[in-house]
């Protein structure tokens, strides 16, 4: 039986390398269809989590997770040779920015090192991972070529790009429309037919590198607007204007117009992340990214805004922020979930703590916070908390509070969401 045939009679075993937020929900699909999955990860906790049916990824139900595991079609290892028994590889590793903001592909790399160990004809390698233009083509391609086999005539490889919105409760894998591009015509022929198995929308395009431009314009699309949002509230403070009932009215004409929101800094697994990854490819070819590098300097300079007001606000009460005891309310980087990757929050907590404040933390969905080199213990939420407080912070606003109670019973907020519209009190400080 042919690649092609196995794909669309749902008998080909697929193998997903890395079982995080973007892996174990799209393991988790596949076997809904039928599949046979086997996820690879190289940490042996996350594997062991796995095969208990635990998940620790907000979009995976344990219920759902557990009944997968236990009808044996899906199953988590560290063991790289099952590969050899694979029809389709799907690497979902991290790819993160060194300091330098240079893009880290190491995870990218060892996987597919690994993958051209076991590699054989009539499979389908498709990378997941957020990368720069030109990776799949110019990094997987010659490493998987080394064995000899060539693709689109041996093997099949493809780009299609993970749209995954963690704690987004209406859009998931299934029906989140996915893009796929491959290294060659027949590559994108069979990627195609796999993601069209168990995704309702596949749009293929013109190649991988196409695929891995149209991941980028995504975020960098969102991480453009909200810097000039940022900016746009930064101006509203000079002029002494409100920005949200700027936005609020802007948001009425109904077109040439999408509402974007100002906060306390970019936060989760890519908008920070994921614009760099152009401009650096960019500065190759000897092309500055302005729109990217302005947008990234506005925002990451919005968690010392956020401090500045809370400075502000502690001198019209004649305090200063050195001995002040100030709450930071949400740490996570969006609403209702537990992920903290890139959260301006850290950054607001660390600005802080570096000019004297004794801060604590709650979020419902963090109960721990690693930071500075300690770990931080979210506090329950009391009124006790909140009187003992100088200043509240919101920086992550969370379906469970009740702001209308936490502004009563607070000396002062700082509101960095707009989580307290509608509620008119002196004592609350927008930004």
């Amino acid at each position: 039986m042919n690649l092609r045939d196995k794909i669309s009679t749902k008998k080909a075993k697929v193998s997903v390398i890395g079982m995080g937020y973007v892996g174990l929900p799209l393991a988790v699909e596949l076997s809904k269809v039928g599949f046979q999955v086997k996820g690879i990860d190289i940490k042996e906790e996350k594997v062991d989590l796995v095969n208990s049916g635990k998940s620790d990824v907000a979009d995976v139900q344990e219920e759902e997770l557990s009944r997968l595991v236990k009808s044996g079609l899906l199953k988590a290892t560290t063991e790289f040779a099952i590969l050899k028994e694979s029809d389709v590889v799907n690497i979902c590793v991290p790819t993160p920015l060194s300091k330098t903001k240079d893009p880290d592909v190491s995870y990218i790399l060892n996987a597919v090192k690994e993958i051209r160990k076991y590699l054989h004809p009539n499979q389908l390698v498709v990378l997941e991972s957020t990368t720069y233009p030109g990776t799949t083509e110019e990094l997987l391609l010659p490493i998987l070529e080394e064995t000899g086999l060539q693709a689109g005539r041996d093997f099949f490889l493809a780009f299609s790009p993970e749209r995954i919105d963690p704690g987004n409760p209406v859009y998931k894998v299934k029906n989140t429309p996915r893009v796929v591009g491959g290294v060659t015509p027949k590559c994108t022929e069979v990627a195609t037919l796999f993601y069209q198995q168990f995704i309702e929308k596949v749009f293929p395009v013109s190649s991988s590198k196409s695929a891995e431009m149209v991941k980028l314009l995504e975020n960098t699309f969102r991480s453009v607007n909200i810097g000039l949002v940022n900016e746009v509230a930064l101006m509203c403070d000079r002029l002494g204007i409100d920005v949200w009932e700027i936005i609020e009215a802007a948001a009425t004409k109904p077109f040439g117009y999408m509402p974007f929101y100002p906060g306390p800094g970019l936060g989760g697994h890519c908008i920070p992340i994921d614009p760099h990854y152009l401009s650096w490819k960019l500065k190759a070819l000897n092309y500055y990214a302005r729109f990217i590098e302005l947008a990234g300097d506005i925002n990451s300079r919005m968690p010392y805004y956020v401090v500045e007001k809370v400075g502000e606000v502690l001198n019209g009460a004649e305090r200063s922020i050195k001995g002040s005891h100030i709450l930071v309310l949400g740490v996570a980087y969006k609403k209702d979930i537990g992920d903290i990757r890139e959260s301006p929050a850290l950054d607001v907590l660390k600005l802080l703590i570096s000019k004297g404040a004794k801060v604590s933390y709650n979020d419902p969905y963090v109960p721990t916070l690693p930071l500075n080199g300690h770990s931080l213990q979210s506090e329950e939420l009391e009124e006790d908390l909140l009187h003992q407080s100088d200043c509240v912070v919101i920086v992550t606003d969370h379906s469970s509070y009740n702001y209308e109670w936490i502004v009563k019973h607070s000396r002062l907020v700082v509101d960095t969401r707009n989580a307290t519209r509608g509620i008119r009190e002196e004592k609350v400080t927008k930004i």
